[in-house]
């Protein structure tokens, strides 16, 4: 709790270095194995960890006990004596019973009695027959533990992130009714806003009150939420003293678990811990029995981890903390109390009853409307049970405490179901916290900024739009740049889309930094990030010299060409210089904040630099698809201009890391999204082919110089996107390569005729392209059409029957188009006529090669051998022209590489290698017939070449497809067949023979035999019916004879169990005939199923191969072809002729024309995902959840206008209650006054106000009065730089002529030591008569600027009013102790020297000093010391030779006050009266004030001096703001 905040050692120690979060990439590769394999959920140490834990726990960790026993007065519920820390003599060590050194004492002394020694209770807690173990950790800490050891324990040992946010929740400890809805409001609040926001919730941590209502809050939501590794923290901080059932906790060794019992039934004053929180700290003081003793320690813990820094994706954030109050007693307001005093806000829950509801609904009057009299009135309503308990002394400190809350309205919130804006307490407890940032003293931009870190760290979009992007402030692009980053990393998609939607730039922010920051904080679970680990870690193995290696974008573009494939070139090109690279920076985070660097300041230095190259959107599409971000490449998608590039890259990146990743979730999600961007891809490259199918074409040969200078057709078709590669316009792209020059509408059989016929080409058999485009725009002008070039090209029959054949001639004579020359090219060099040129004489091929084989192979090789070595060693130079063949630039060997990966090439190449051994052996005289025999089987392979050829067939190729798939399902199915088949071969054969030492004859019998069987071939002998001697060999000496089964040697009968080898026979038959058949059969039909769904796009995916193949071969076939190898051979090697027969399938834009048509694709894209849009708008499933929604806030705003107008009752009555009591005090007064002028007698007179309304009017008739301007700060409970405590002083008591008949204020002198002169300490009589009031008391001015002051009992009397402490407190003199504040300003200046303005006023800047001690600055000056003009603090900061010219500086200022101050130092009896100075400098170039610059000391270690600008948010003390205030308002500046 915060209620002993005031308590805090100063000296607190801290915990200044966070737990280092290791941005070294190199540092991680060992760590992201394990790190992607466990994701830790819940946490459950393990045996190692078990070890650490207690070890560390042993030397931390440690507990309080008592070390001398001393009998109490007080006896236990049972009178059983104890000690005088509440425990029994029993539960003592013996040395406590002992006596003792200072037992003579007779006393006993906490402090001296009780000693810390190591813990005893920690570990897991397991609570018995309620919750499973899940690991709940717990600890028994002593309370003088520091609050660094603790945090390093929940964070470090046990594992808890950081939290963004803590949430304190404090209340009534007993059980207490609430409101169903109130309570289901409070409890769905409460887990949604410590889920979404990664939150810390403490509380008291007991199975009751407010505690059991956060613990059953997080159980609902753990039982109701889908994901079950989702995970509240929850800590309950308990004191020790009071945990019933504590000793089964107890373990010197630790407890993983201990069972603990709730037992509500017999704890008595005790109290049970809560099964629902996950994490227990039980504070140990040494004493039994004694609630509160883990106040100081919470309050401590919250505050120490409140001023603690988070540091996540680039942002630094300070942990806020907010106080949410449910119900309560006097301990909850002194809760609240300590929390506003620490500037911590707290949100009340109004309803809740008690204190809450005090607080709730005093929160919105005047302060001067809250009297004692109006605190009574609601104690006696709302603590109708203990109300005896209050005394007037207490009711008048919770006046003066609740008066104090309300000053500071801005850090309190009253959550109110019935609120509009405030559905739920989540809501309320953001709003709470940004409210209490804006009370910060921090300049406009940096509070803005700080509310925005806080919503983007909470993830809480909603409160970001309605709270911070408000009209309020205008926020400008460069401003979000740095939580942009941390959006990103946080992997936060709601607020990329709310800061794009806000001006961001993604081409302004991906600087080179900012790409390079993304990538050091990528997540390390990630397969990318262990990819790229071992790219540095080779790097830095490969250069030994490095000792460090720093990530740098070329690493990237290595695991990125991994990814995309070796056809792309590097997208971050690697720097020339490697000494100093400019593309690189430092691995290890920047330190926000701690270091006093900002992520703003780091894109601030960077704006005016290039980007980290030309396509910064890219650069973050692929960050975010590397990291299977969803949501956030889907954002970054919209906004990329290459879109469909970028999807198929994507597509490709997925589907390449989906194979490598080990966990099967993450490997289905890439998969599946890899799918949705290829459906981008289609659904963009459809709809532009639908508008313009030349543009769409040229976007699919287009070379992208984003993405590695390559295609979007080369990316679908190496990513493996078969629907992409199969749509439509693909499809025709690809036919329309495939005829080259020729009209795609021209028949198979007019292209045969004219290869065997070539005559034919000069007849119109055929139609070529351009020809083809100069008819259709005959027709079309025919027709009057007005569009040039139609959106629907016509079929050449079409146009050919809309035209006679006569004009059809004279077209074709007019424009002569061609050439005779050129159609005879034209048609050759298409690549449907060089396929079938191909296949005719591949045919040839394997006719001759067959003839040659059966029937003209001699020992001498004969003319059409000698064709046929010709023929093949055509195909060796085609083979070799494919390998060397790198339009790409690839090199020779990744092109060597990708030759090789391809099946039909290794057919290609095994079959030419078999040949060429086949012929080696054939020359051989010894080896002729087993080089015939290799011949034969090579002539084998050149047939199943054929198969390829024939994919290209719309009717064979997807069988052949489906052939390959089942080729698949064999393989498996003759894994299991063997098996059966080997068994009952040896089996059988070990049966049946014996000793067969014949190899070939054992294969036959243990194989070959069983496997005819399946077949139907059922050997004879292997039931002995058909068993014939003459068939077999007795002794295997026959080599064509098998040896004979077991037989008798007389008659040659045979004697093995025929039974046996016949059952084994059926058995055999039964399993494979009957079983693996059939199952074989199930699987080529399962396949045949399933290919034939898909079977269409794999031969489309497949076809683009074979024509690319042919669209690059050489015209003329094999073996002529050899003529052609010989002209490419002169024309690359010697000429150096370029190639551009690719064009076609690669096309390199001019800046213009590119330009334009990725505009025109954009244009389509926004088409598309508006389309898109409406279909999901439309679709069932989508009408379905909004109708839900919609049912659900009909039943929310019922629900709400049910409770409104209860409310609303509610405030009707009060109201006229208000006016009936105002009416009797009326007609009260009426009677009075008719009474006292002597109309009718008293007796007579009619009873109008009752007894309760008279005590009411009573109670406030002193309200009526208004009450004067009174001091504030001097009225504050705590004392500063003490632990002295006010007596408590209502607002409407401190006048001293208001009567308060139990002011009894404590009397306090602080000793200074540092003061030569200072008055007495005591408030003797006899020392305080010396003093003169009023006067001059020797060089000590006693004279009051506001009048003559009251001196009573040798005191003076504050003219203010009370205070609340009697005495001369920290101040020097009894009365008035004069100060003197100069407040120097000068005008605020733009760059160009011209006055700086706000809301059309000037601005100014003051000079302020700050001291290291303190958080606030102040304005130079002091109190005056006896006889001195100048205080000593304003002589420390001006050089001496200056100060005599300052004094006359001074004399001739404005006085702008002079008066009393309120400061907290302040007490009945002694106050401060300050004189402030205005010494303004008008220009700039002042020489007074350039000779006071240069005469300010700035040596001081401790002092901090600045020229700071003047806002009302400027870190000011709250008194000198006032004074400041009354300067400005002198000049009519901006304030």
């Amino acid at each position: 709790m915060l209620s002993a905040e005031s308590s805090i050692s100063q000296d607190e120690s801290s915990l200044r270095a966070q737990p280092k979060r290791i941005s070294h990439l190199v540092s991680n590769l060992r760590q992201t194995n394990k790190m992607r394999r466990k994701k830790r959920t819940n946490y459950s140490p393990s045996g190692e960890q078990k070890e650490n834990i207690c070890s560390w726990i042993a030397e931390n960790i440690k507990k309080k006990e008592c070390i001398y026993y001393v009998e109490s007065a007080n006896m236990t519920d049972t009178r059983q004596t104890v000690c005088m820390c509440g425990y029994s003599k029993e539960q003592h060590l013996d040395a406590a019973t002992r006596p003792q050194p200072f037992q003579s004492k007779g006393t006993w002394d906490v402090n001296e009695h009780i000693k810390e020694v190591p813990t005893d209770a920690f570990g897991d807690i397991n609570f018995i027959g309620l919750s499973p173990r899940i690991g709940k950790q717990f600890v028994r800490v002593s309370s003088d533990t520091p609050s660094n050891v603790i945090y390093q324990l929940m964070t470090e040992q046990w594992g808890l992130e950081v939290p963004n946010l803590l949430i304190s929740v404090t209340g009534g400890a007993k059980n207490f009714r609430m409101k169903m809805r109130l309570r289901n409001i409070f409890r769905r609040g409460l887990v949604k806003a410590a889920q979404t926001t990664g939150a810390w919730i403490i509380t008291g941590g007991s199975h009751a009150g407010v505690m059991k209502q956060v613990g059953e809050a997080v159980r609902d939501f753990c039982m109701g939420s889908t994901n079950k590794n989702t995970k509240i923290v929850t800590i309950g901080i308990v004191t020790w003293g009071i945990v019933h059932n504590r000793n089964s906790l107890i373990s010197t060794s630790g407890s993983f678990p201990a069972h603990y019992h709730i037992d509500e039934e017999n704890q008595g004053s005790l109290s049970c811990l809560d099964n629902n929180h996950s994490h227990f700290i039980l504070v140990d003081n040494g004493t039994n029995g004694k609630y509160g003793v883990e106040i100081l320690l919470r309050a401590k813990l919250e505050k120490f981890i409140s001023e603690q820094t988070k540091e996540k994706g680039g942002v630094a954030i300070k942990i806020p903390i907010v106080c949410v109050v449910l119900e309560g007693g006097p301990g909850t307001l002194d809760t609240i109390y300590n929390a506003i005093s620490n500037n911590t806000p707290c949100v009340i829950v109004e309803g809740s009853g008690r204190v809450a509801d005090v607080i709730a609904q005093v929160a919105q009057l005047p302060i001067s409307k809250i009297t004692i009299s109006l605190v009574q009135e609601k104690l006696r309503t709302l603590f109708h049970d203990t109300y005896y308990t209050f005394t007037e002394h207490k009711i008048v400190e919770w006046t003066k405490k609740i008066q104090d809350i309300m000053r500071h309205s801005q850090l309190l919130t009253i959550f109110q179901e019935d609120k509009d804006d405030q559905h739920d307490i989540d809501v309320a407890i953001l709003q709470a916290l940004l409210k209490a940032s804006l009370s910060h003293d921090q300049q406009g931009h940096e509070n803005w900024d700080h509310q925005l870190k806080l919503a983007v760290a909470w993830n809480r979009v909603d409160i970001a739009r309605s709270e911070i992007f408000t009209d309020d402030h205008q926020w400008k692009p460069s401003d979000l740049h740095s939580v942009m980053t941390a959006a990103l990393i946080g992997n936060k998609p709601a607020f990329v889309k709310l800061f794009l939607e806000h001006g961001v730039r993604l081409e302004e922010y991906a600087t080179q930094e900012t790409v390079i920051n993304l990538y050091n904080n990528t997540d390390p679970s990630c397969l990318f990030h262990s990819k790229l680990a071992k790219v540095i870690e080779d790097e830095r193995f490969r250069l030994e010299f490095l000792k460090s290696s720093k990530l740098r974008l070329h690493h990237v573009s290595q695991v990125l060409r991994e990814l995309l494939g070796d056809f792309t070139k590097h997208l971050y090109p690697k720097p020339k210089s490697t000494e100093r690279p400019r593309l690189s920076i430092a691995v290890p985070h920047i330190k926000i904040n701690v270091q006093r660097v900002t992520l703003r300041s780091l894109h601030k230095k960077s704006q005016g630099k290039s980007s980290c190259s030309m396509y910064p959107v890219r650069d973050l599409l692929i960050w975010a698809i590397v990291q299977n971000r969803k949501e956030l490449a889907e954002i970054i998608w919209v906004q990329c201009y290459d879109c469909i590039a970028a999807a198929l890259a994507c597509s490709k990146i997925l589907k390449e890391l989906s194979k490598e990743e080990e966990d099967t979730d993450t490997s289905e999600a890439m998969m599946t999204l890899a799918d949705d961007y290829e459906q981008k891809a289609i659904g963009i490259f459809t709809e532009s082919y639908r508008k313009d199918e030349e543009r769409a074409l040229k976007l699919l040969i287009r070379v992208s110089e984003a993405w590695g200078q390559t295609t979007c057709l080369k990316i679908a078709l190496e990513a493996k996107d078969m629907k992409f590669v199969s749509q439509g316009g693909v499809q025709a792209f690809l036919t329309r390569v495939w005829f080259g020059e020729l009209s795609v509408d021209n028949k198979l059989w007019r292209v045969i005729a004219c290869m065997l016929c070539f005559p034919l080409l000069y007849t119109r058999l055929l139609t070529f392209r351009n020809e083809e485009e100069v008819i259709q725009i005959q027709v079309m002008k025919n027709e009057n059409n007005t569009e040039v070039f139609p959106s629907d090209p016509l079929p050449v029959e079409t146009m050919k029957n809309k035209m006679s054949s006569r004009s059809h001639t004279n077209i074709l004579k007019k424009t002569n188009c061609m050439t005779p020359t050129e159609r005879f090219q034209a048609f050759f060099l298409a690549p449907v006529v060089i396929f079938h040129l191909n296949i005719l004489a591949y045919f040839g091929f394997l006719l001759l090669f067959a003839y040659v084989l059966m029937i003209d192979f001699q020992p001498t090789p004969s003319w059409r051998e000698h064709v046929i070595y010709f023929w093949l060693f055509s195909l060796v130079c085609e083979e070799i022209r494919q390998v060397l063949y790198d339009p790409d630039g690839f090199g020779l060997l990744k092109q060597a590489s990708l030759y090789i990966n391809d099946f039909w090439n290794k057919l290609d190449l095994c079959a030419i290698l078999i040949f060429i051994g086949g012929l080696t052996c054939r020359l051989i005289p010894v080896t002729f017939y087993p080089g015939r025999i290799i011949l034969s089987l090579d002539f084998v392979i050149f047939c199943l070449r054929l198969m390829h050829i024939f994919t290209i067939s719309k009717t064979l190729g997807p069988k052949i497809i489906i052939v390959k798939r089942m080729m698949k399902d064999i393989f498996f199915f003759l894994f299991l067949l063997a098996v059966w088949v080997v068994s009952f071969g040896v089996a059988k054969q070990a049966i049946l023979i014996h000793n067969e030492i014949r190899t070939d004859w054992i294969f036959r019998g243990v194989v070959y035999h069983s496997y005819m069987t399946l077949f139907g071939q059922i050997p004879s002998y292997i039931d002995g019916v058909n068993f014939n001697i003459d068939q077999c060999t007795v002794n295997g000496t026959d080599p064509n004879k098998q040896k004979c089964p077991e037989s008798n040697k007389e008659n040659h009968q045979p004697i093995f169990p025929q039974w046996l080898t016949v059952l084994l026979l059926c058995l055999y038959l039964l399993f494979t005939n009957i079983l693996l058949l059939n199952l074989l059969i199930a699987m080529f039909n399962y396949t045949f199923q399933q290919v034939q769904e898909h079977t269409d796009q794999i031969w489309k995916f497949q076809r683009h191969d074979l024509i690319e193949e042919y669209h690059g071969r050489p015209p003329a076939p094999p073996p002529f072809i050899l003529f052609s190898h010989l002209h490419l051979f002169i024309k690359r090697v010697i000429l150096h002729e370029p190639a551009g027969r690719q064009k076609q399938l690669k096309e390199k834009l001019e800046k213009n024309e590119e330009v334009a048509l990725l505009s025109w694709e954009t244009f389509l894209k926004e088409n598309y995902l508006l389309h898109l849009q409406k279909q999901m708008k439309q679709s069932t499933e989508h009408k379905i959840r909004d109708t839900s929604d919609k049912i659900n806030t009909v039943v929310d705003m019922l629900e709400l206008d049910q409770v409104k107008r209860t409310c609303s009752m509610e405030n009707r009555l009060a109201f006229l209650e208000e006016q009936a009591l105002s009416s009797a005090k009326v007609l009260n007064w009426i009677v009075n006054t008719l009474l006292d002028n002597g109309f009718g007698s008293k007796e007579s007179a009619p009873v109008i106000v009752s007894s309760k309304l008279n005590g009411d009017t009573d109670l406030k008739d002193k309200d009526e009065t208004s009450i004067s301007t009174c001091h504030v700060n001097a009225r504050n409970i705590h004392y500063p730089d003490s632990n002295v405590v006010r007596f408590p002083v209502p607002d409407e008591k401190v006048p001293w002529e208001v009567k308060f008949s139990i002011y009894n204020p404590s009397f306090y002198t602080a000793i200074k030591k540092d003061k030569q002169f200072q008055d007495p300490y005591t408030d003797s009589l006899e020392t305080l008569q010396k003093i003169n009031y009023n006067t001059y008391d020797g060089t000590i001015n006693r004279q009051s600027y506001c009048a003559t002051y009251v001196v009573q009992d040798g005191l003076p009397l504050n003219p203010v009013g009370r205070t609340g402490l009697r005495g001369r407190g920290s101040l020097c003199w009894f009365g008035p102790n004069h100060a003197i504040y100069p407040i120097i300003t000068q005008w605020k200046r733009n760059k160009d020297g011209s006055i700086s303005r706000k809301k059309s006023k000037k601005m100014l800047e003051i000079l302020a000093i700050k001291h290291i001690s303190s958080e606030n600055w102040a304005l130079p000056g002091g109190s005056l010391e006896p006889g001195e003009t100048l205080p000593r603090k304003l002589k420390r900061i001006l050089k001496y030779k200056f100060l005599e010219k300052f004094q006359q500086l001074l004399n001739e200022s404005i006085e702008v006050y002079k008066g009393y101050v309120d400061d907290p130092r302040n007490t009945d009896n002694a106050w401060i009266e300050t004189t402030a100075l205005s010494l303004h400098f008008e220009k700039q170039d002042d020489p007074l004030l350039l000779e006071l610059n240069q005469n300010i000391q700035t040596h001081e270690k401790d002092i901090s001096i600045r020229w700071q600008v003047v806002d009302q948010k400027i870190p000011l003390y709250a008194n000198h703001k006032d004074i400041l205030q009354k300067a400005v308002d002198c000049y009519n500046a901006y304030y």
